[in-house]
């Protein structure tokens, strides 16, 4: 097993943050400091930062309906509040896959599984993703067209094809369903940002068929095997 799948089973970080680990000469094994691309069995003992690590591990799936206000990081140099102070208490350490921005909220999985955190958030899944979303006034249809279509949100950055609905609409504003396959960095507001219109209110609703139902703003809940399952087959 390559090293940075490794740790990622161990829930320390994704596959990417754990080849970070690596290159800082964090992470040995036996004596010596590994490499990206080195192979461990399990009869090798892997240190991270001088701590042996167990080639057992138990995975937990937690699904959080993320309220605005917090950080999707484990802890956070500015003292904010993290997406893990809504954890149940016994919680094991995991972490949160993918993020949403600290005034976006909905729905947001936490796991110690960095196969599965890899499998989600990999570009090349394209998981769909829906959000609910309000803007101020209304939105033409040639706005929306636009965006469905795909447009430049940076120099040289292009969104995918996406489908958009109007859920509600008059004159002071607009509820749209947005679903898309990939998540780059606050895409959907550059995204209605270049038609003009600035996003007042996200929330991440649903993910493939996986949604908040029953779950209130801040609450969280352990995914089931089916669930889990469902994930993993994606």
């Amino acid at each position: 097993m390559r090293i940075n799948k490794f740790l990622a089973e161990q829930g320390i970080a994704s596959r990417r943050g754990a080849d970070e680990l690596i290159l800082s000469g964090r992470v040995r094994i036996g004596q010596r400091t590994a490499k990206p691309g080195d192979d461990v069995s399990p009869e090798d003992e892997v240190y991270l930062d001088g701590k042996l690590l167990s080639h057992k591990v138990n995975f937990e799936y937690y699904l959080l309906n993320k309220p605005k206000g917090c950080v999707c990081t484990v802890k956070d140099e500015k003292g904010r509040k993290t997406v893990l102070d809504f954890l149940p208490p016994g919680a094991g350490r995991v972490f949160p896959v993918g993020r949403l921005d600290y005034d976006t909220e909905g729905l947001l999985i936490l796991t110690n599984d960095g196969e599965l955190a890899y499998r989600l958030t990999a570009p090349q899944s394209e998981i769909p993703k829906t959000y609910l979303l309000r803007v101020e006034g209304t939105v033409t249809q040639q706005q929306l067209n636009r965006l469905r279509a795909g447009v430049e949100i940076e120099k040289g950055v292009v969104t995918k094809k996406c489908k958009i609905t109007v859920v509600e609409t008059d004159k002071a504003f607009t509820k749209l369903h947005i679903t898309l396959t990939e998540g780059k960095n606050r895409e959907i507001r550059k995204m209605f940002s270049v038609v003009g219109k600035e996003v007042d209110f996200l929330k991440r609703v649903r993910l493939g068929d996986l949604t908040l139902s029953g779950l209130d703003r801040g609450a969280c809940r352990k995914l089931s095997a089916e669930e889990v399952y469902y994930l993993k087959n994606l």
